[in-house]
């Protein structure tokens, strides 16, 4: 996908790219006000607010429709900044259009049905506007891919992704799992495509989000998409995620921006060694990994040979054990640690396998 930079459609492009606004719009005074103080402050690129709220349950807010609209277009025209709005089917592009709203995002919840996002997609054939694509609610990376590939098979070349994490049955302090490596993949396989972070949905709490925006920025996303409210206490949907208006602009403050790459001629040769140091220790711990090979090999043949079966449940719970409590003696990742070992006990159990089957064959 050969996506069109922002800096090419924006009229006043920045770098990070800022989108704020709140979550719902709820009245006309609340978009104005909204509006006024965020061109004001003369860092915000483009303005957000909900007009359809897909809601999980029945009789919460779902968004004031297309009423809201006029009230967005006018502040548009009185504030010259551009309103981005979440779209969920085609009923909703031709009202967006027909309002002369030029910006649209598509919500997790549309994302992961591609036959929402093939409708959407189609609607707006023929038209090259922009369009913000969020991740899907479930952490499926070639979901979130297809919806992109969708509209940009449909002409939509102006696509932007938007990172808003992840819903997790798992305990969690955030709303959504952040889950960083999905959308760094993604950054991986397409570089050109720009890719924003929406803190507020990340953390779903106030007191989360400079933490977030923070490792956005320090992981070089292209920027981010934040709910702020007048009084979010008051907001009629996700009160908890918003950021007080008045303090919108202090809160950008206090988030330090990083470097793509090292100016400094010494840095750059300081951080070359350590990258040759972690290049020496990869392949160290491939070797480690080829000789573990070797002996797991051994292992299926010798219980071919005296018809064990491959899994032992209490050497599995041996191995972990021992694993975790030597992460826990020397300061490793506890997470990491049990990730990595998960991924080597389902080899090694394939490994052992694929020997007992050659056995039992010959």
């Amino acid at each position: 996908m050969q996506t069109i930079p922002t800096k090419h459609w924006l009229p006043h492009p920045t770098s990070p790219l800022i989108i704020a606004g709140p979550c719902s719009a709820e009245s006309e005074g609340q978009i104005m006000d909204v509006a006024e103080k965020l061109a004001a402050s003369g860092r915000v690129q483009l303005l957000r607010a909900g007009v359809w709220k897909p809601r999980t349950r029945p009789n919460s807010f779902e968004g004031m429709g297309k009423k809201a609209l006029p009230w967005l277009i006018k502040a548009e025209e009185a504030y010259g900044i551009p309103f981005v709005i979440e779209v969920a089917n085609a009923e909703h592009v031709r009202a967006a259009l027909d309002a002369g709203i030029r910006h649209l995002w598509i919500g997790a919840r549309t994302t992961v049905n591609p036959f929402s996002v093939q409708e959407i997609a189609n609607e707006l054939k023929g038209r090259d506007i922009p369009v913000f694509v969020k991740n899907p609610l479930n952490p499926d990376l070639q979901l979130w891919i297809g919806a992109l590939e969708r509209l940009y098979a449909a002409g939509i070349h102006k696509l932007v992704a938007v990172h808003r994490g992840f819903s997790t049955y798992q305990e969690s302090v955030y709303r959504n799992s952040p889950n960083w490596e999905i959308p760094i993949e993604l950054k991986t396989k397409f570089p050109q495509l720009e890719i924003l972070v929406d803190p507020s949905h990340i953390a779903g709490k106030r007191y989360l989000l400079k933490e977030i925006a923070q490792k956005a920025l320090d992981l070089g996303f292209d920027g981010l998409m934040i709910e702020t409210h007048p009084d979010p206490d008051k907001a009629l949907s996700d009160p908890k995620q918003q950021i007080v208006l008045d303090q919108f602009e202090a809160f950008l403050d206090s988030l330090q921006e990083r470097q793509l790459h090292f100016e400094d001629s010494i840095a750059i040769n300081q951080l070359e060694q350590l990258r040759k140091l972690i290049d020496e220790l990869d392949h160290n711990l491939m070797e480690n990994l080829k000789r573990r090979q070797q002996v797991v090999e051994q292992i299926g043949a010798y219980k071919a040979d005296h018809g064990v079966t491959v899994f032992q449940l209490e050497r599995w719970r041996q191995i972990i054990k021992d694993r975790m409590n030597f992460a826990q003696a020397n300061e490793i990742d506890a997470d990491l640690i049990h990730a990595v070992w998960n991924e080597i006990h389902k080899a090694s159990i394939r490994i052992q396998t694929d020997v007992v089957n050659q056995k039992l064959s010959s």
